[in-house]
């Protein structure tokens, strides 16, 4: 019968789990050393238990020696990808390079000046390029009138709010209109005499008769 796989996870007992660790450890370090004797490799293993307690196995010399081995192996690769990511840059600048040649009409670096063929396709690059950066200004500008739509539509909002709360405070009759400009000042809207006349109309006419009458001397 062919055997179901195993899930591995964490032994909950602590005394099966210590049992499970020196067992699986005993075993690890033994097929270290016949790896080591077989295939004349040098191995090192460093295990550290759950209480903290280290265990470590050098086949070939002391595990000093091996981590020294691994320092100056990881550095010599560390120092190889350097090398290649230079190598990539200069290549890189010199692709750049020969572009700002085509660019301005002058070819590569010791190929001369650039043929016809070479100064339309050059052209019809430039073309492409100026289409796209056309689009790309189109799109901003148009973010922007929207963004300025916007804002526009939060002051006359804010404008409006504000007037509510003025009637509110002050009454229709007892204080001039007043408009909330952009800039968040407030500007006082003229007043016609006929505008007062009709807010205080028995006021008014009591003045007119006072002024008009016999005690001042006109008819």
């Amino acid at each position: 019968m062919v055997r179901g796989k195993v899930q591995l996870r964490r032994v909950e007992n602590p005394v099966h789990r210590q049992v499970t660790f020196c067992k699986r450890r005993a075993g690890l370090l033994k097929k270290a050393r016949e790896l080591s004797v077989l295939c004349d490799a040098d191995i090192g293993i460093m295990i550290f238990s759950a209480h903290g307690k280290l265990y470590e196995l050098a086949t070939k010399g002391t595990m000093e020696s091996l981590i020294k081995r691994y320092k100056m192996s990881s550095e010599e690769s560390q120092n190889h990808d350097s090398e290649r990511e230079i190598f990539r840059l200069k290549q890189e600048i010199n692709v750049l390079q020969n572009s700002l040649g085509h660019l301005f009409g002058e070819g590569s670096p010791g190929h001369g000046q650039m043929n016809l063929d070479e100064l339309y396709i050059l052209e019809r690059h430039l073309e492409i390029w100026m289409d796209h950066i056309r689009t790309m200004k189109t799109q901003i500008m148009l973010q922007e009138i929207e963004s300025l739509k916007n804002k526009g539509g939060i002051l006359k909002a804010t404008n409006e709010f504000l007037q509510e709360k003025i009637v509110e405070q002050n009454g229709l009759n007892d204080v001039a209109p007043m408009m909330v400009q952009p800039n968040g000042h407030f500007e006082m809207s003229p007043i016609t005499v006929a505008d007062y006349m009709n807010a205080y109309p028995l006021t008014i006419q009591d003045q007119f008769n006072n002024f008009w009458g016999p005690e001042t001397g006109f008819s």
